[in-house]
C-alpha cells in the first residue's frame, strides 16, 4: 500500500469514523484516499484548521473517543496549535495528522515548511515525524495508544509528502503486536495504591468532621460519576466542582455546592475554607480554584487522588495521596468507608447554599440566569452544552444545572476564545441524536463565526445563543473593579449584525431583549431539528458574581455589583 492508503487503514483499524480537517498540497494524496474511501470514513470540512482542531476536541470530550484532525503543512499545521494547546491543558485525547514537505526538502525553508514537531513539543503528550514509510503504520498506532492512555492528551504525527506515495507492505495489527507496541513505548500503567495507603485514606475520611469532595475533570475522564455519588452520599459530604468537573455530580443534588474558586459559589468557597479534609478527585488545584495558595483551605488536610503523579503536590501540598485511575481507586476505597450520620456540617452547608449575590435575581431585564434556566427547561437532560470563554462561560457554569457527564464542553485550562463553535460541531457529529446548544459571547463568537458555514452545510442542528453585551465582558468587568472604569479597547461598538450574518449562511435567527422574546425565540428555534441562532441583548454592566480578587483567599468574595 501507499503511505496515504496506510493512513486510512490505520485510522479505520483504530475505530475512527470521522476526521475533521482542511486540505492542502502536502496532504493531497491522503485526501485522494479519503475521496476513494468516503463510504468507510467521514471527513468534515471546516472553514479553518483551528475550527477543525476544536471540532475534533469537542468530538472527543462528548464521546470519550479519540478525536482526529488533519491539516496540511506550514500555516495549516500552525493553525492547529491553539486547538492542540486547548486539548493538552484539559487532557483531551486527540490525534493530529499533518503533512509536511517532501523529505529531501526538510530543513531548507521550503514553501509552507515549518518544524511543527518542534513547535508543538510543549503542548502535546508526544509527537512524531515519520522518516520511513515502513514506520508510518506503527507511528499512527503509537499515537492513538499514547493519546488515550493514562492522563489523556493530544499527539501529533507529521508525515512528509513523499511518504504518502511510497509503498510498503501493510497488515492489520494483531492484539499481540499492539501489546508489543505498548510495551516498547514503556508506558506506565495506571498506578495502583497499596492496601495500607487505601486504609490510611479511609481512616482520614472516617475521622473527618467537615469533609469536602472536590471533583475535577478526571472524574468524567475515568467515568467515575457513579462512584463519586456513592462516596458523597455515604459520608454526606458536600461536593464542589471545578469548571471541568461540571456534569460529574448532579447540580440539583442536595450535596452539590457547585463551582469552586474565583467565581465559585459561597457554599463551595466557604466549605473549602472551613473543611478539615478536602478529598480532591481528578482535579489539579489550578490557580482559578485556589487563588492565594498560602491561604487556601488553611484548616484542611488534603487527600489527593489522581492518575498523574506529577499533579500530586504540584500546586497544593497534600497530606496523603492515592495515585491511580479515579474510578478504580474509589471502588477500592468505598469498601473501607462506613455510612456517616447527618452532622452540624450539613447544616452549615445548607445555610451557605442560601447565600448568593442579589444580581442573580432576574426580572429587571433579560438576565443570563433566565437564559440558562429557560433553556434547560426546554431541552432534554442529555443536551450537550458548549461555550466560548468569558462571562457567558461562567454564567453557564453557575446557572445551568448539569446532571450528566460529558454534557458541558468548555475550554478550562487554556481559556480559548473561539473554542465553542468548533466544539459544538464535533459534539453534534459525535452525537447526532442529542441536542447541542452553544452559548457564546459576542466577542468570542466573532473569532469563529466562519464555522457557521460548516454548521449550515452539514445541516448540524446546533442552537447557538449569542449573549451580546456589546463588549468584552469579562475584561470590562476587571477594568471596572480593578482599573477604575478605564475601559481600554473592550467596547465592541461595531458589526456584524448577527441576524444578517446568520441569514448569509442560510440559518434562521432571532433577536431577544426581554424574557418573553427569548422564550418565544427559543420555542421556535427548537420546534424543528435545524441549525439556528438567537441573539440575546444583555446589559454591558452585568457582572459575573461572586468574584475573588486576585491574591485574596477564596472566601473573600465580592458579592455585589460595583457601580461606576
Amino acid at each position: 500500500m501507499t503511505g496515504a492508503q496506510i493512513v486510512i487503514e490505520c485510522l479505520l483499524e483504530q475505530g475512527v469514523d470521522t476526521i475533521f480537517g482542511y486540505p492542502g498540497g502536502t496532504v493531497l494524496n491522503i485526501y485522494d484516499q479519503l475521496f476513494k474511501n468516503s463510504s468507510r470514513i467521514r471527513h468534515i470540512l471546516t472553514a479553518h484548521e483551528q475550527g477543525a482542531a476544536h471540532a475534533a476536541d469537542g468530538y472527543a470530550r462528548s464521546s470519550g473517543r479519540t478525536g482526529v484532525v488533519l491539516a496540511t503543512s506550514g500555516p495549516g499545521a500552525t493553525n492547529l496549535v491553539t486547538g492542540l494547546a486547548t486539548a493538552y491543558m484539559d487532557s483531551i485525547p486527540l490525534v493530529a495528522i499533518t503533512g509536511n514537505v517532501p523529505s529531501h526538502l526538510l530543513g531548507r525553508d521550503s514553501f509552507q515548511e515549518v518544524d511543527i514537531t518542534g513547535i508543538t513539543m510543549p503542548i502535546t503528550k508526544h509527537n512524531f515525524i515519520v522518516r520511513k514509510v515502513e514506520d508510518l503504520a506503527d507511528s499512527l498506532r503509537k499515537a492513538f495508544i499514547i493519546a488515550g492512555s493514562g492522563r489523556c492528551g493530544p499527539v501529533l504525527v507529521d508525515i512528509p509528502k513523499d511518504l504518502t506515495v511510497q509503498e510498503c507492505e501493510w497488515k492489520a495489527a494483531s492484539p499481540e503486536h499492539l501489546a508489543a507496541l505498548r510495551s516498547a513505548l514503556d508506558l506506565k500503567s495506571s498506578p495502583h495504591p497499596t492496601a495500607a495507603s487505601l486504609q490510611q485514606a479511609a481512616d482520614l475520611i472516617r475521622q473527618a468532621k467537615r469533609p469536602l469532595l472536590y471533583a475535577g475533570g478526571g472524574v468524567i475522564a475515568s467515568a467515575a460519576s457513579a462512584e463519586l455519588r456513592t462516596l458523597a452520599e455515604r459520608i454526606l459530604s458536600p461536593v464542589a466542582l471545578s469548571l471541568m468537573g461540571h456534569g460529574a455530580f448532579p447540580a440539583n443534588h442536595p450535596l452539590c455546592t457547585g463551582l469552586i474558586g474565583m467565581h465559585g459559589t459561597k457554599a463551595s468557597n466557604m466549605a473549602a475554607s472551613q473543611a478539615d479534609l478536602i478529598v480532591a478527585l481528578g482535579a489539579r488545584f489550578s490557580d482559578r480554584v485556589t487563588s492565594n495558595t498560602q491561604r487556601f483551605a488553611p484548616g484542611a488536610q488534603i487527600l489527593h487522588i489522581d492518575i498523574d503523579p506529577a499533579e500530586i503536590n504540584k500546586n497544593i501540598q497534600s497530606y496523603h495521596s492515592l495515585k491511580g485511575d479515579v474510578k478504580q481507586v474509589l471502588r477500592l476505597l468505598l469498601d473501607l468507608i462506613p455510612q456517616r450520620e447527618v452532622s452540624a456540617w450539613n447544616g452549615d452547608i445548607k445555610d451557605w447554599k442560601a447565600i448568593h449575590p442579589s444580581s442573580h435575581e432576574p426580572g429587571r431585564h433579560l438576565h443570563p440566569r433566565y437564559i440558562m434556566e429557560e433553556t434547560h427547561t426546554k431541552v432534554p437532560a442529555d443536551t450537550i452544552i458548549t461555550t466560548e470563554v468569558g462571562q457567558h462561560q461562567m454564567w453557564t457554569a453557575q446557572f445551568y444545572p448539569f446532571s450528566k457527564p460529558r454534557t458541558f464542553l468548555s475550554s478550562g485550562g487554556l481559556g480559548t476564545m473561539g473554542f465553542g463553535t468548533g466544539a459544538a460541531i464535533g459534539a453534534q457529529v459525535a452525537n447526532p441524536d442529542q441536542q447541542v446548544v452553544h452559548f457564546a459571547g459576542d466577542g468570542s463568537f466573532r473569532m469563529n463565526c466562519t464555522e457557521l458555514a460548516t454548521i449550515a452545510h452539514y445541516k448540524l442542528p446546533v442552537l447557538i445563543v449569542v449573549m451580546n453585551n456589546g463588549c468584552l465582558g469579562m475584561v470590562r468587568q476587571w477594568q471596572k473593579l480593578f482599573y477604575e472604569g478605564r475601559y481600554s479597547e473592550t467596547t465592541l461598538d461595531r458589526g456584524p449584525d448577527f441576524l444578517k450574518l446568520a441569514d448569509a449562511y442560510g440559518l434562521p435567527a432571532w433577536r431577544a431583549g426581554t424574557e418573553g422574546e427569548f422564550t418565544a425565540a427559543l420555542n421556535e428555534a427548537l420546534s424543528e431539528r435545524r441549525p439556528a441562532l438567537i441573539e440575546c441583548i444583555i446589559e454591558s454592566d452585568e457582572d459575573v458574581l461572586p468574584i475573588v480578587p486576585s491574591g485574596k483567599p477564596i472566601e473573600e468574595q465580592i458579592l455585589e455589583t460595583v457601580k461606576m
